[in-house]
C-alpha cells in the first residue's frame, strides 16, 4: 500500500481561529474505531433491548405544534418535570434535556419529545418506565390542553411555521443541510420515529443482524408506517418518513454501502463513516463546524475521547446505524401498544440464534438493489408492495410467526396489537386513513397518548 493510502494530510482544526498540518495514519483511523465497536460486544445472557420514542407536543385542539418557546411551551413543560425530582440539562439560559433513573428525555429540532429508556433485559421493564414518564407528563400537559402525539409527521403545522430549538447542533445541522437534500429541514422539524437498540456477541453476530435487517427494512418501514397527513393535507405517498430521508442527505442515510456483503466488517462501517462529513466535531469541549470535511480529515486517532469519536457516530442516519450496539431506526413513531410491539418483534427475531439463522438464509438472496427497488415500490404501494416477490404485508405476518418462537412466554403477548392489525390487512397509516372520513381530529384520536392516563 503506498504511502498516500496509508496517511493522509490534514487540516486539525486546533482553535476555531488557528489551524495546523499534521499527517494522521488512516489505517489507524480504521483501527481505532473497529476497536470501539469490538470492546462493545456482550455476551448472550447479557443482551438488552433499548428504545427511543419521538412525540410530537400539540395542542389538543387545533392538533397544532406546540413551540419550544413561551409561556406554555415545551421548554416551561421541560421546567415542570424539573421541580419534579428529573435532573436537568441546560445549554446557556435554556433547559434541552431531563433524566430521571433510567429515563431521559432529550429534544429533537423541532422540539419534538424524545423519552429514551436505558436498555434493559425485559420488555416489561421498558414498559414500566415508559408508562410512569407518561403518568409525570400527561398531566402537566392536561393542564395547557396539550398532548402527546404519535405520528411519522407532524399532521397539521408545516414546516415553515415550526421554530427550530435553541441549540448551536441544531444550527450547524439546519445551515449544512440548505445545501443538501429537498427535505433535509422536513427530516430535522417534521418528523417522529421509533429506534430500538438490540447488543451483538462478536464480529460474525454483527455482521449478520446487520445484513439480516437491512434486507428487511422495506419490511420495517411499511408495518409501521404512520403518516397519513404530509404537511396539513393527505399525504400523495406511503411511507413519508422515508421518502425524506431518501432526500436528506445521501451522505448520511438509507442502506450503508456494502451491508448486504458476506465480508461487512467493523471496519467497513468504520470507513463508511470516516469518508463521510460529521458537519462538526467537538473539541476540547467546545463544538466547531467542519463544512464538508470528511471524518477521516478530522478525526485524530492518536488524540481523541471516547465521547468524540461516539458524537461522530451520532452524526450519520442510516436505516441501521451502528453504536455501541445497533440501532434500527425505520419505524414511524406509533401510538401504545404498538409501540411495545415493535420492540417485541425486533427481540423475538434477532435475539433467537434459531430465527437469526432462519432470517439470514430467508434474506441470503436479496441485494441492495432490491431493498432500494422494494422502498421505491413501498411509497407507491405500501404494504402490498413486493420483495423477494412477497407483499411485505406477507413478510410481516410470517416474521410474527416467527417472532413469537424466539420470545419468552411471558412477552408475546406484545405481539398480538401487530398480530391483529396485520391480520387484518392494515398498518397505521392505513387505520387513519379509514377513520380519516370523521375528520382529522377524530382521525388521529388513536395517536394521542394522552389516552394512557386520562382514561384509565
Amino acid at each position: 500500500m503506498s504511502f498516500y493510502k496509508d496517511f493522509i494530510w490534514v487540516y486539525i482544526l486546533n482553535s476555531e481561529i488557528n489551524k495546523g498540518v499534521i499527517i494522521i495514519d488512516y489505517n489507524k483511523q480504521i483501527e481505532k474505531i473497529s476497536n470501539y465497536f469490538k470492546s462493545n460486544e456482550k455476551t448472550i445472557d447479557n443482551f438488552k433491548v433499548g428504545v427511543e420514542l419521538e412525540h410530537f407536543v400539540i395542542d389538543k385542539d387545533s392538533l397544532k405544534t406546540i413551540s419550544f418557546y413561551g409561556e406554555n411551551g415545551v421548554g416551561e413543560t421541560l421546567r415542570e418535570l424539573e421541580s419534579m425530582g428529573y435532573n436537568a440539562t441546560y445549554e446557556g439560559q435554556y433547559i434541552l434535556g431531563l433524566n430521571k433513573g433510567k429515563k431521559f428525555i432529550t429534544l429533537e429540532p423541532g422540539s419534538q419529545f424524545e423519552l429514551s429508556i436505558e436498555a434493559t433485559i425485559n420488555i416489561k421493564e421498558l414498559e414500566n418506565e415508559y408508562l410512569d414518564f407518561m403518568e409525570d407528563i400527561i398531566p402537566i400537559l392536561e393542564k395547557k390542553n396539550q398532548g402527546l402525539m404519535s405520528t411519522g409527521y407532524h399532521p397539521v403545522t408545516k414546516i415553515d411555521e415550526i421554530r427550530l430549538l435553541p441549540k448551536k447542533r441544531y444550527d450547524y445541522m439546519f445551515n449544512y443541510f440548505k445545501t443538501r437534500g429537498t427535505h433535509a429541514h422536513n427530516m430535522m422539524k417534521g418528523t417522529c420515529a421509533l429506534q430500538v437498540s438490540l447488543d451483538y456477541k462478536s464480529e460474525e453476530d454483527y455482521r449478520r443482524k446487520f445484513r439480516v435487517t437491512n434486507a428487511l427494512s422495506p419490511v420495517l418501514y411499511a408495518l409501521f408506517e404512520n403518516a397519513y397527513y404530509f404537511e396539513g393535507e393527505v399525504c400523495v405517498r406511503h411511507n413519508t418518513r422515508a421518502y425524506i430521508w431518501e432526500n436528506t442527505d445521501t451522505d448520511r442515510s438509507g442502506v450503508v454501502e456494502g451491508a448486504l456483503d458476506k465480508d461487512f466488517s467493523y471496519k467497513r462501517y468504520a470507513e463508511y463513516i470516516l469518508n463521510r462529513p460529521p458537519i462538526f466535531i467537538y473539541q476540547d469541549g467546545k463544538e466547531v463546524y467542519t463544512g464538508n470535511q470528511k471524518i477521516k480529515d478530522v478525526f485524530d486517532p492518536d488524540n481523541y475521547k471516547v465521547e468524540e469519536l461516539e458524537h461522530l457516530l451520532t452524526m450519520f442516519f442510516p436505516d441501521i446505524r451502528t453504536k455501541k450496539y445497533l440501532e434500527i431506526r425505520m419505524m414511524d413513531a406509533v401510538p401504545y401498544n404498538l409501540n411495545f410491539s415493535v420492540i417485541a418483534l425486533l427481540k423475538g427475531l434477532i435475539y433467537s440464534e434459531d430465527n437469526l439463522d432462519t432470517l439470514y438464509d430467508y434474506t441470503k438472496d436479496i441485494s441492495i438493489e432490491d431493498v432500494n427497488n422494494a422502498k421505491t415500490d413501498m411509497m407507491k404501494k405500501g404494504l402490498d408492495a413486493k420483495l423477494k416477490g412477497e407483499s411485505l404485508l406477507d413478510i410481516g405476518k410470517y416474521l410474527v410467526k416467527l417472532a413469537k418462537k424466539g420470545l419468552p412466554d411471558d412477552e408475546v403477548h406484545y405481539l398480538y396489537p401487530l398480530e391483529e392489525m396485520l391480520d387484518n390487512g392494515k398498518n397505521p397509516y392505513e387505520i387513519t386513513k379509514d377513520n380519516s372520513k370523521f375528520g382529522k381530529k377524530e382521525a388521529l384520536q388513536w395517536c394521542l397518548l394522552n389516552n394512557i392516563v386520562v382514561n384509565k
